[in-house]
């Protein structure tokens, strides 16, 4: 009995200090957000008013703050994409036997080990108009008349798109190929035995086997993509031109900056609620029974 709660205390005490800075520094200050999205208050102003619910009926008639968010759940939509990529190269790295497979591994995963502020760095050297790398590509093939602006109002989230699905697509290539290399190889002969080809192999027997792999991807892709877009707007855009590239978290950081401490934190609260509601949502859309092997 002694040894019993010797053991306790002794882990008790081993995670008192992470868990007393989890409190301190997570769950303290996500209250504090929850709590200032009532008040009305200056960002360098010591007096609070209490509002209720009202920042949070100004953002529903707010189009800049609507405009963020649409421009946010499209990037989190689009760049999906990612996932497509990265369980294709991911296949075709683990199965095919390709002469320098891992040169290749290096080269998809080094965009990720770059800071965003490098890689805004890089894209915006290539979308720059007069002399940019896409531009006078397009112009060995094409006379333009006038260079195409790919950071312009119509192209600035498809810009920001293609730089995402760049940094983000090794990562994600390098956990699912961990996770085809669990696969035994004895099930894609056995397949191959009876007829199926690569790409039902990969449907039928690669998915499904990864498949809580990928489902904790996802839900992790759609958390760590609401904070990238945020990095990426302010490293390549700053949420320009005329706030066609704003997303919700840059958006958030502007009226802090402008002063409106309490409306900035509503919408943090909606920012926090819509990722927690989507990644609810995702996680039930895509729960299955798991496949063993």
């Amino acid at each position: 009995m002694k040894k019993a709660r010797g053991r306790s205390g002794f882990l008790a005490v081993c995670i008192a200090p992470a868990v007393i800075l989890f409190f301190v520094f997570m769950i303290l200050p996500t209250l504090n957000v929850f709590r200032m999205s009532l008040f009305e208050k200056g960002a360098y102003s010591p007096n609070e008013t209490f509002v209720g619910l009202k920042n949070f009926k100004t953002l529903i008639s707010d189009t800049n703050f609507i405009r963020s968010m649409q421009n946010m759940i499209l990037l989190i939509v689009v760049t999906i994409v990612t996932f497509a990529f990265a369980l294709v190269f991911a296949g075709i790295l683990s199965r095919e036997q390709i002469r320098g497979q891992n040169f290749f591994r290096i080269i998809f995963y080094i965009p990720n080990i770059l800071s965003v502020v490098v890689i805004a760095g890089i894209f915006s050297a290539i979308y720059k108009p007069e002399n940019g790398m896409l531009n006078s590509i397009i112009g060995l093939f094409h006379k333009m008349e006038n260079p195409i602006l790919w950071k312009g109002e119509s192209l600035v989230i498809v810009s920001l798109i293609i730089a995402m699905i760049w940094q983000a697509i090794g990562y994600y290539m390098v956990m699912y190929m961990a996770s085809m290399a669990s696969v035994p190889k004895s099930l894609y002969e056995s397949a191959g035995l009876d007829g199926a080809g690569r790409l039902v192999q990969f449907f039928q027997i690669t998915i499904p086997l990864i498949w809580t792999n990928i489902r904790t991807t996802l839900t992790f892709f759609i958390i760590s993509t609401i904070n990238m877009a945020f990095l990426f707007v302010k490293a390549m855009t700053s949420g320009g031109p005329n706030g066609a590239s704003e997303v919700s978290l840059s958006y958030m950081y502007g009226q802090k900056d402008a002063g409106l401490y309490g409306y900035s934190m509503a919408i943090g609260v909606v920012i926090f609620i819509f990722s927690f509601a989507l990644s609810a949502l995702v996680n039930k859309v895509t729960e299955r029974e798991p496949l063993e092997f």
